[in-house]
């Protein structure tokens, strides 16, 4: 089995969906918090290793057929998936800090524990994942998230200096949104030719905004339709 090659370590909402989809380009198969509602990936063995780090984990059958990771549920598990892939290359994307809060508050902020009246079980079990795991726990207290921006600021912040310190320069490239992402900064770091397609970017809060109902119905029990028919812009995180 193939292990992960790349993570994108950056915190969601600082274009990871737009990274995502580069590395598809570049002919990854990328995981991302979208990946877990394509399907019943297995939320609540992410949600028992957030919990009880000290259980060992099989990630390889966790990340089965991906080679590269990106978002939530994997930023939480950085410590440990780097032990585990050794010769993986990271990429942190971050943004400004006060722009990275009013993003996550317009869009998953709102959106994270919506579910149809009818949700498939897996979404459930994503849901709670997710309010578990992010950004250690901030979605348990949602009126806390938005009481308390600076906090959440400071967890942001300290994400990002954690990679900062503790990724050998080597193997790790940070791409920060206020200088612009280019393929001419993450083709080289990973050996990759330079498309001839512009660099993407995806998933604004617009965009999020305008999709997200998408999602909310391909997550219905009674939904038959494939993921490549509801394919869905947005993603819950």
């Amino acid at each position: 089995m193939a292990p992960l090659e790349v993570i994108g370590a950056g915190v969601s909402r600082s274009g990871t969906d737009s990274l995502r989809t580069a590395l598809n380009m570049l002919g990854y198969n990328t995981h991302h918090m979208r990946s877990m509602f394509e399907c019943d990936r297995k939320p609540e063995v992410f949600e028992e290793a957030y919990l009880h780090p000290e259980k060992p984990v099989d990630w390889d059958e966790l990340y089965e057929g991906f080679s590269a990771a990106v978002d939530c549920p994997t930023i939480s598990f950085l410590d440990r998936l780097f032990d585990y892939y050794p010769n993986v290359k990271v990429i942190l994307t971050k943004r400004d800090p006060d722009s990275w809060y009013k993003s996550v508050l317009n869009t998953i902020y709102n959106f994270h524990d919506k579910l149809p009246e009818n949700p498939k079980d897996y979404a459930i079990r994503n849901r709670k994942m997710t309010k578990t795991i992010f950004l250690q726990g901030a979605f348990m207290d949602l009126q806390k998230f938005k009481d308390e921006p600076e906090v959440m600021k400071a967890r942001y912040e300290a994400h990002n200096a954690w990679v900062l310190e503790n990724v050998p320069a080597d193997r790790l490239l940070v791409l920060d949104l206020r200088d612009g992402i280019t393929w001419e900064k993450i083709c080289p770091f990973l050996g990759k030719p330079i498309p001839n397609e512009p660099y993407p970017h995806v998933n604004d809060t617009k965009t999020m905004k305008v999709e997200f109902p998408k999602v909310i119905a391909y997550l219905a029990e009674n939904n038959t339709a494939s993921h490549t028919a509801a394919n869905p812009q947005s993603t819950l995180v």
